[in-house]
C-alpha cells in the first residue's frame, strides 16, 4: 500500500470532501434568488478559507455551484446567524454597495453579555482603531432581558458602523462583554461558565437582516432563530 506524501494527500482531500458535503447538508438556507443566498451560519464555521483552515463557508458553496461564490460582508467565525452571498460579480458589486455606504440596510445582533448597560436603550460612540487609524463607530443597542439574577443581559444591536470585531470590542468597552468571547471577554468569567453551565460558544448571533432594495429590486426582510446553545441563559 502507497503510504508516501501523494497518498496522505488524496486521502486528506478526500476527508475535506466528505466534511464540506456533510456540512453542506447542515446548512439552512434562510433565502435564496437569483442574485443572493442568505445562510444561517453555524458557529465555529469560517465564512472565508485560509491558512489553517480546512473548510469554509466559501469552499462548501464553491462545490455546490461549481464556481467561485462572492463574498459582500463578514461575520467572525465564532459568530452564528444571517450571511448574504452572492452569486453573480453583478450582484456582489450591487451587494457590497449596499454593505459598504450602510444605507438601506439593517442588521441586527442579539447577544448576551455580563452585566446590565447603563440605560435600558442607547448608542455606544466610541472610536476604535483599525489597522493602525482611529475610526469612529456607533453601535444601537437595547436590553431584551435580563438574565440570570441580572448577572448578565439579553440584548438586542444594530452597528451603525462596519468594523472589525465592532459589537465585541464596544461591549467589551463598556464593561460588558459578550460572554464566550475569547478575544475581547471577561476571561475568568468564561472559565467559570464553562465549567458550571458548560458554555461553549460566543453568545453573538446575526439575528436580523433587512435591505430596502436589492441589486435585482426585491427588499428583504429576514430572520434567523436564536441557536439552542443561547437557552440555557434565557429560561433559567
Amino acid at each position: 500500500m502507497d503510504k508516501g506524501p501523494g497518498a496522505r494527500g488524496h486521502r486528506l482531500l478526500c476527508f475535506r470532501y466528505i466534511v464540506i458535503v456533510i456540512v453542506l447538508k447542515q446548512l439552512e438556507i434562510i433565502y435564496e434568488d437569483t442574485s443572493c443566498i442568505v445562510i444561517n451560519k453555524p458557529a465555529g464555521l469560517a465564512v472565508q478559507g485560509g491558512k489553517g483552515i480546512g473548510v469554509s463557508l466559501d469552499s462548501i458553496l464553491a462545490k455546490e455551484w461549481q464556481h467561485r461564490p462572492y463574498l459582500v460582508h463578514r461575520l467572525d467565525r465564532d459568530t452564528s446567524g444571517l450571511i448574504l452571498v452572492a452569486r453573480t460579480k453583478m450582484a456582489a458589486a450591487g451587494f457590497s454597495d449596499i454593505f459598504a455606504r450602510q444605507q438601506g440596510i439593517i442588521k441586527r445582533y442579539r447577544a448576551v453579555c455580563k452585566g446590565k448597560p447603563e440605560k435600558q436603550e442607547g448608542t455606544i460612540k466610541l472610536d476604535l482603531t483599525v489597522r493602525g487609524q482611529v475610526k469612529k463607530s456607533t453601535t444601537r443597542y437595547k436590553v431584551q432581558g435580563s438574565l440570570l439574577d441580572g448577572d448578565y443581559s439579553l440584548l438586542e444591536l444594530e452597528p451603525g458602523t462596519g468594523r472589525m470585531h465592532q459589537i465585541r470590542r464596544h461591549l467589551a468597552l463598556t464593561g460588558n462583554p459578550i460572554l464566550g468571547d475569547d478575544k475581547y471577554g471577561d476571561f475568568p468569567l468564561n472559565r467559570h461558565l464553562r465549567k458550571t453551565m458548560k458554555l461553549k460558544h460566543l453568545l453573538l448571533h446575526a439575528s436580523g437582516l433587512i435591505i430596502r432594495q436589492t441589486p435585482i429590486g426585491l427588499s428583504l426582510d429576514l430572520n434567523a432563530p436564536l441557536p439552542a446553545y443561547f437557552e440555557q441563559f434565557i429560561t433559567h
